[in-house]
């Protein structure tokens, strides 16, 4: 008796559908972002009251906490998503090339532009300073950046996407994708003060 086969065309809506939740998500954690640099600057990890234990009178103190608790909660939500989508994709392009006796034929170009592929680089890494957290977590000089956590070559505008992300996930882990001598690769970095300057010791410039 032979297995059921996939269905193609409920697994791509089920994608897009996916991909439509990760791209809200993104808005949303980028608008979160803006209210926290409208505080001032505070990122997630700024400490929210004075010396003397005191809240800040510079900062709106209920705004900036429900904000950071939001861009945790998204974080997570996104980081699912992503997972969801690439088994999606995978099980979609397993349908289309799959031969079970029946009229099939192998998925075309055009048709896998249907989804983002996530394999074009954005920004390359030029340099990294030793014993820096992009150092401890893997990365080279030349690396090309392919995902930061949530931007991609679909969303990039401006190095400045990086620079956000960095900001607003100081001690939180990013999921990083990178291509390296034509393989992709995927890392761990959690941007963090060190003894150098930023949060990264690395230098990252668009392509």
């Amino acid at each position: 008796m032979n297995e059921p086969q996939p269905d193609q065309g409920a697994i791509r809506a089920e994608v897009l559908q996916l991909i439509s939740r990760k791209d809200q998500i993104e808005v949303e954690m980028r608008e979160l972002a803006a209210i926290l640099s409208q505080q001032n600057g505070v990122g997630m990890h700024e400490p929210l009251v004075d010396a003397e234990g005191f809240p800040k009178n510079s900062i709106d103190t209920y705004q900036v906490r429900h904000a950071r608790h939001q861009i945790i909660c998204l974080q997570n939500d996104h980081k699912a998503l992503m997972k969801q989508i690439e088994r999606g994709l995978q099980g979609y392009y397993s349908a289309s090339s799959s031969d079970c006796g029946m009229d099939t034929q192998p998925i075309r170009p055009a048709a896998r532009q249907e989804f983002p592929s996530f394999t074009v680089a954005f920004a390359r890494v030029t340099d990294v300073t030793q014993d820096s957290p992009a150092d401890l977590a893997g990365i080279q000089a030349g690396d090309q950046v392919v995902e930061f956590g949530s931007v991609n070559s679909m969303n990039f505008k401006a190095i400045t996407d990086i620079a956000t992300v960095v900001q607003h996930s100081e001690g939180t882990q990013i999921s990083l994708k990178l291509k390296r001598n034509e393989r992709f690769i995927t890392i761990s970095l959690v941007p963090k003060r060190w003894a150098g300057r930023g949060l990264l010791g690395c230098n990252i410039v668009s392509i």
